[in-house]
């Protein structure tokens, strides 16, 4: 059991080295943070919906965001700023329009899959 951390290494186990093999698949606990953030973006269903249209339909400005989600203008502009600010969709200015895009690779991944 040697990469159970030393605080639990005194508990009783039944099958040590799947207990390995389960801490290593855990991994670093930034790393299950940094997963657990995404799909807590992703559980929201007025945000899956704005993701999965600029996914499957490419850049999109927020009103015509509003219109294919039925959303209104400020409610999509606030969803998009969350998302801005997690890293996961970015704005492209072309005058005074801004249109959206998935940026995350792992996001857009797991959106193939909705």
């Amino acid at each position: 059991m040697h990469l159970v951390p030393a605080e639990r290494a005194d508990r009783r186990t039944i099958d040590g080295h799947r207990v390995c093999d389960a801490v290593a698949g855990i991994g670093e606990p930034g790393h299950v943070r940094a997963w657990a953030d995404r799909f807590s973006l992703l559980a929201d269903p007025r945000r899956l919906a704005l993701l999965l249209a600029l996914h499957r339909a490419g850049p999109l400005a927020v009103s015509d965001l509003a219109v294919a989600t039925g959303m209104n203008d400020p409610a999509v502009s606030q969803a998009l700023r969350l998302l801005r600010t997690a890293g996961v969709v970015e704005g492209d200015k072309d005058g005074r329009v801004v249109r959206y895009r998935v940026t995350d690779g792992p996001t857009a991944e797991l959106l193939e899959h909705c």
